[in-house]
């Protein structure tokens, strides 16, 4: 906003420019007007803060006097907008279980815009929960309490473990309920940070409509914004698939190797710079098996934690499908050239994946594969908590006692017979690659449901704990050793809900 410059005196407050405490910086919204709608945020009554992001504000350059405001908080439950700010709900579809849906859109979800980062990198920050939009399909638009506290919890937690992933800016309270079928809950608004909120079904959603030009649009924005290196290449639209497989393909096996499983991979949820997106129904695996799931809404495991991989795969051809106006005008050639990029994922994939486990398990590049297959069969067979099972062979490796490791297991000759396979592979000390590869803490299931559930009584404390504990997953520390243990029988979380 240009200064004004009277010529006597000092210029009356009315006329002074607003200070723009978030440096918002927005090109989405430069784009045509059928790619969103714009649309404020609903007020609400009596906005309380749960938990703010210093750290998260100071990268993104925003003002940290006003940060720790109770403006600040007022513009995080939507009750204020930012000077800069421009709202706007997204459009997109999207395949939900398989189904394609035409239009789908920021349902309860508003982009107050969008700021430059100190590393120079474009961020959106996006209001969840913060009422009706044009997309909301008869829905309320609002987020309830836990929810919210989840995809805090997990996101956070993803972000500390390495993994790329939308980031919690702050958490607030509305003093408002919000209903759903288990009756009325208390609501919340999370205010998340992503690279953007491109989605596979974003092209989706143009491809529908046939608009092409809007495709190009897109496409090229997207390569501007995510990947610039595309737009050297003499075949852009070709590099640009090809770099979202390589990404979709590390970021799955990536989540696959901590044992995490999304629970809503529909290609409105697969986010085009490779970050895990949209904590729903998400959870994290105690006793591991290929099949396990999670999600309420996933009735025929089609998200189970052993298929993400082929469904990453699945929603990369949808994607494909998109570009394919822009990739030839031969339809047959265009064909072509995106089977030619998609035959590469598995490999891309495959190649990670085992990387990832080889490292859990302190393997060089040259060990057979059956070590892996091997441990992942020996957990399924005896129903062995995942992350403790890698936990306790680190401090194996280690040069700790083996007591514990055995302690998981009723039958220990068939753990013998595995270590001895093990040991017979690793060929010498990777204990180092170990140690990074295998967090003591992830968010477990039941502590996240603890916390929800303390929280909605007022009392936050467990979920601050939380938090706190696990900015720090690889690190030793006495006073969260208790959040290593996995769920007592009564405590077992055996379904996770996305909150709609």
């Amino acid at each position: 906003m240009p200064k004004l410059i009277l010529e006597y005196g000092s210029p009356p407050s009315y006329l002074l420019p607003i200070p723009m405490h978030i440096p918002f910086d927005n090109s989405y919204t430069k784009l045509p007007d059928h790619f969103f709608a714009t649309q404020s945020p609903a007020n609400v009554p009596s906005p309380q803060l749960i938990r703010r992001n210093a750290a998260l504000a100071d990268q993104l350059s925003i003002d940290s006097e006003w940060f720790n405001s109770a403006s600040a908080i007022e513009t995080f439950a939507g009750n204020e907008i930012a000077a800069g700010s421009e709202p706007i709900a997204q459009a997109y579809a999207g395949h939900q279980f398989g189904g394609f849906s035409p239009q789908l859109g920021d349902g309860r979800a508003i982009l107050l815009g969008e700021v430059i980062d100190q590393d120079g990198r474009r961020k959106d920050i996006q209001l969840k929960g913060s009422g009706r939009t044009a997309f909301s399909r008869g829905g309320d638009g609002k987020a309830a309490l836990g929810p919210v506290l989840r995809e805090y919890i997990v996101s956070e937690a993803m972000h500390a473990l390495g993994v790329p992933t939308t980031r919690a800016l702050a958490a607030v309270t509305t003093g408002e309920s919000v209903f759903r079928q288990e009756g009325p809950l208390p609501g919340a608004v999370f205010t998340r940070v992503a690279a953007s909120h491109i989605r596979v079904g974003t092209f989706q959603y143009f491809l529908a409509r046939q608009e092409t030009d809007a495709l190009k649009t897109l496409a090229d924005y997207v390569i501007a914004r995510h990947y610039p290196e595309s737009a050297k290449d003499e075949s852009p639209y070709r590099n640009l698939l090809k770099s979202v497989i390589s990404k979709q393909a590390r970021l799955i096996a990536h989540w696959m190797s901590l044992g995490f499983i999304h629970g809503v991979m529909n290609t409105d949820n697969c986010s085009i710079s490779g970050e895990t997106i949209d904590y729903g129904p998400c959870a994290f695996m105690d006793a591991f098996h290929p099949n396990c799931v999670f999600s309420s809404i996933d009735s025929q495991a089609r998200y189970a934690w052993g298929n993400q991989g082929n469904i990453g795969l699945w929603n990369l051809s949808r994607f494909a499908e998109t570009l394919l106006p822009l990739l030839s005008d031969n339809t047959d050639q265009a064909i072509e050239i995106a089977e030619s990029e998609l035959s590469n994922y598995s490999n891309q994939f495959r190649a990670d994946y085992d990387q990832r486990f080889r490292a859990k398990l302190g393997l060089p590049s040259n060990a057979s594969l059956d070590v892996i297959q091997d441990c992942l069969e020996l957990l399924a067979t005896h129903k062995i908590d995942f992350t403790l099972f890698f936990r306790r062979l680190t401090q194996l490796a280690s040069g700790e006692p083996k007591e514990p490791l055995e302690e998981l297991f009723t039958d220990k000759t068939a753990l013998d017979n595995w270590i001895t396979h093990w040991n017979s592979s690793k060929g010498g000390s990777r204990l180092e690659e170990m140690q990074a590869a295998n967090p003591i803490l992830i968010p477990r299931n039941h502590r996240i449901e603890q916390a929800i559930q303390s929280a909605n009584t007022g009392d936050y404390s467990p979920f601050h704990r939380l938090v706190d504990a696990l900015g720090s997953p690889f690190s030793e520390n006495e006073k969260y050793s208790d959040l290593e243990l996995p769920p007592r029988s009564e405590e077992i979380v055996h379904e996770t809900f996305c909150g709609t």
